[in-house]
C-alpha cells in the first residue's frame, strides 16, 4: 500500500483554520447541551433517563453512522459534503424550536444535528489528514479544539477497495470499446448497408445477432462486478476476524466502548448534577459545562501534541488518562461545593482531550495499513457508548433518586476498559507484536582428511 506524502503545512494551515470555525459554528449547540437539557427537564417533565436521549443521539448518531459519512465524502468530495452538513445542523436546530414534545425532539436534534454533524466532522478531518503527517497530531489538535467531545476519526481509504473500483471501472470501460469495434459502423459493415436494407430478414437477423452479443457481455459484466464484490466482502470479514485476534485491539474495542457508557455522561449531565447537590446559582463562577469545554480543548492540544514526541508512548498515555478519569468520576459523588465540582469538571475536560491521541493508539495497535478498517469499527463501537452512556446515568437517577451510584457506575466502567488495556499492552501479555526468535546458527564440524 502506498500513501502519498503530505505537504505538512502550507495551504494546509489555512485548510487548519478554515475547519476550526466550521466546526466552531456546527458543534456550538450540541456541545452545549448540558445547558439545555436542564431546559428541556423543565419544559417537557419527561424522566433525566429519557431527556438524555436527545444529547447521546446527537453525539452518537454521527459515530454510528461513520462508513455513511466516510463513503460521502469519497463520492462527493469534502467541499459539498461539509456545504450540505451546513444545511443540515441549521435546518435540525430550526426544526428543534418548534418542538412539542421531546420525541420531536430524538429527529429534529439527535438524529438531524447529530448526523450533519458527523459529515462536517468526517469532511474537515479527513482533508486536513491529507495535508499533514509529521504535524498532523498538532493539525487535528487544533481543529479538534472547536468541537469538543467529539472523537478524532482517520478517515484514510484502503487503496485496496479503491483500486478494485478503478479495475471494474476499467473492465467496463474496456466491454464498451469492445461494442464500438464490433458495431456496423465499426467494422466495416457500413459498406453492406444497401443489400441490409434490400433484404429486410437479413437486416432483422443482424440485428438480433447484436442485440444477442450485447445482452451476453452485460450478463458477463454483472457477473464479475458482482463476483469481485463479493470477494472484497470476503476479504473485509476476513481482515475483520483477523483485526480480533489482536489482544490488543479486542482490548481497546472493550475501552473505547466502557469509556464512552462512562466519561462522556458528565458533559451532559455535571449543570444538573450541581443543581441536586443543591449549589447556589450566585456561587456560579462559571458554568461548568463551559469550564468542560475549555479543559477538553486544552487537553487535546496539549496531547496532541505529546503524541508527536517519539519518546513518549501513547498507548500507556492513553491508559493512563483512563484511569485518572475513572478515579475523578467516582469523586464526584462527593463533591457538594461549586468549587470541587469546578476542580472536577477541569480534570474530566482535560482528560477527555485523550480523543486526540486514539488515532495514534489505534495506529500503534494495528499499524498504518489496516488503520481505517480498524478505525471504522471502533467508532462504531463508540457511538453506541456514546447512545447509551447519558440514558443510563438518568435512569439510575430515575431508579435511585441521586447521582451517587450513577457516578460510581461510570467511574467503574472507565476504569474497568483501562486496566483491561493495561494488562493486554503490558510486554508478557502482549504477544501479537513480538518477533519470532532467530534459529540459532548451525555448527558443521569438519574433519581434515590425513595422507597415510
Amino acid at each position: 500500500m502506498e500513501f502519498k506524502k503530505s505537504p505538512d503545512g502550507g495551504w494546509g494551515w489555512v485548510i487548519v483554520f478554515v475547519s476550526f470555525f466550521t466546526q466552531f459554528l456546527c458543534y456550538g449547540s450540541p456541545l452545549a447541551v448540558g445547558v439545555l437539557y436542564i431546559e428541556w427537564l423543565d419544559a417537557f417533565g419527561e424522566g433525566k433517563g429519557k431527556t438524555a436521549w436527545v444529547g447521546s443521539l446527537a453525539s452518537g448518531v454521527g459515530l454510528l453512522a461513520s462508513p455513511v459519512c466516510s463513503l460521502c465524502v469519497s463520492s462527493f468530495g469534502a467541499r459539498p459534503v461539509t456545504i450540505f452538513s451546513g444545511f443540515l445542523v441549521a435546518g435540525g436546530l430550526m426544526l428543534s424550536s418548534f418542538a412539542p414534545n421531546i420525541y420531536f425532539l430524538f429527529f429534529s436534534y439527535g438524529i438531524v444535528v447529530g448526523l450533519g454533524c458527523g459529515l462536517l466532522y468526517t469532511a474537515t478531518v479527513t482533508i486536513t489528514c491529507q495535508y499533514f503527517d509529521s504535524r498532523r497530531g498538532l493539525a487535528l489538535g487544533v481543529i479538534s479544539t472547536a468541537g469538543e467531545n467529539v472523537p478524532e476519526r482517520y478517515f484514510i481509504y484502503n487503496e485496496k477497495e479503491k483500486s478494485l473500483e478503478e479495475n471494474i471501472s476499467i473492465l467496463e470501460k474496456s466491454y464498451s470499446s469492445v461494442e464500438k469495434c464490433k458495431s456496423p459502423l465499426a467494422n466495416g459493415d457500413w459498406k453492406q448497408e444497401g443489400p441490409l436494407h434490400k433484404n429486410p430478414t437479413m437486416a432483422h437477423t443482424k440485428e438480433t445477432e447484436t442485440y444477442k452479443k450485447k445482452v451476453a457481455e452485460q450478463t458477463y459484466l454483472c457477473k464479475q462486478l458482482a463476483k469481485r464484490k463479493w470477494q472484497l466482502y470476503r476479504n473485509y470479514c476476513g481482515e475483520t476476524m483477523a483485526l480480533f485476534k489482536n489482544k490488543v485491539f479486542t482490548a481497546l474495542f472493550i475501552a473505547i466502548l466502557l469509556f464512552d457508557i462512562g466519561g462522556f455522561p458528565p458533559s451532559l449531565l455535571m449543570e444538573d448534577v450541581a443543581r441536586s447537590s443543591n449549589v447556589k446559582e450566585e456561587d456560579f463562577i462559571m458554568p461548568l459545562i463551559s469550564i468542560i469545554g475549555i479543559m477538553t480543548a486544552v487537553g487535546k492540544l496539549l496531547l496532541g501534541v505529546l503524541a508527536d514526541f517519539k519518546w513518549i508512548n501513547t498507548l500507556y498515555l492513553y491508559v493512563a488518562t483512563l484511569i485518572i478519569m475513572g478515579l475523578a468520576l467516582c469523586a464526584i459523588p462527593f463533591a457538594k461545593s461549586y468549587v470541587t465540582l469546578a476542580i472536577l469538571s477541569g480534570i474530566l475536560g482535560f482528560l477527555t482531550g485523550n480523543w486526540s491521541i486514539f488515532p495514534y493508539v489505534t495506529t500503534k495497535t494495528v499499524g498504518i495499513e489496516k488503520l481505517a478498517h480498524a478505525y471504522g469499527i471502533l467508532m462504531f463501537f463508540a457511538g453506541i457508548g456514546n447512545s447509551l452512556g447519558p440514558p443510563t446515568i438518568g435512569w439510575f437517577y430515575d431508579w435511585t433518586q441521586t447521582y451517587d451510584i450513577a457516578f460510581y457506575f461510570s467511574g467503574f466502567c472507565v476504569l474497568l476498559g483501562g486496566f483491561i488495556l493495561l494488562l493486554a499492552a503490558l510486554p508478557p501479555w502482549d504477544t501479537c507484536n513480538k518477533q519470532l526468535p532467530k534459529p540459532a546458527p548451525t555448527t558443521y564440524l569438519y574433519k581434515v582428511a590425513s595422507n597415510v
